[in-house]
């Protein structure tokens, strides 16, 4: 876990991400309300999580089952996604707990939350994760496969999508990542504009930390940011 964050320490973390957010909205020529900000809270403890939430935060993702399953009832009311790598295995213990699945890379994947979410009898919001940069170590649909890919998920009952999701090459530098959030958000367009039933293609979750303010000039429409509110992780604690 990480270590404990004091209060002062998020306030002035919270409001250094608003202050980056409002920044690039406004240079994009954007409003505040087109892009959702969600704290992701990996090896965040849940008291912080809540103090968090009660600074404002609505949204929070989790990268792993147990520490979601750990902290789930811990946790004050508040919007959860899922946006790390889950395998077939595992849905079935967190369909109930999440609202978005926002990681979702394969048909086999697919299929498996369409099963779990009709036994508990609960619809589930998902995003396609696109390997945007055709990485071989990446797990996701490649761009060129994408369409199809939302036309086959898109059958499954039980399941609702609405849009897309990629984490680009890792760069030293920021601006980097800024071809990849281009592609990104022409695949999005192209995709909303053939109307395939049973996608919404409503959101385009790119952007961390180091990168957001160049993911929401591109089109992202929700932003996942840890470090820059909760500090950088310490994983030896």
């Amino acid at each position: 876990m990480m270590e404990k964050l004091s209060a002062e320490e998020f306030d002035r973390n919270l409001e250094e991400v608003q202050k980056r957010l409002k920044a690039a909205l406004e240079k994009s020529g954007r409003s505040e309300d087109e892009v959702t900000l969600l704290a992701a809270t990996k090896t965040v403890d849940p008291d912080t999580v809540n103090y968090a939430i009660d600074k404002g935060i609505k949204y929070v993702g989790e990268n792993r089952v147990q520490e979601l399953l750990s902290k789930y009832k811990l946790l004050k009311p508040v919007h959860s996604h899922f946006i790390g790598h889950l395998q077939t295995n595992k849905v079935k213990d967190i369909i109930d707990k999440v609202e978005m699945i926002e990681s979702v890379h394969s048909l086999k994947l697919a299929n498996e939350i369409s099963k779990q979410a009709a036994a508990a009898k609960v619809q589930m919001d998902v995003l396609l994760e696109i390997n945007i940069g055709n990485e071989e170590t990446k797990s996701g649909f490649a761009p060129n496969a994408a369409e199809n890919a939302v036309r086959e998920i898109a059958k499954l009952p039980n399941i609702h999508i609405k849009g897309l999701m990629c984490i680009p090459p890792a760069a030293d530098v920021p601006e980097d990542a800024r071809k990849y959030f281009r592609n990104m958000y022409k695949l999005f367009l192209d995709i909303m504009g053939k109307n395939i039933d049973n996608s919404s293609m409503s959101v385009l979750s790119m952007g961390m930390s180091h990168d957001f303010d160049i993911a929401v000039s591109e089109g992202a429409t929700l932003v996942r940011v840890g470090t820059s509110l909760f500090g950088k992780r310490n994983y030896n604690i």
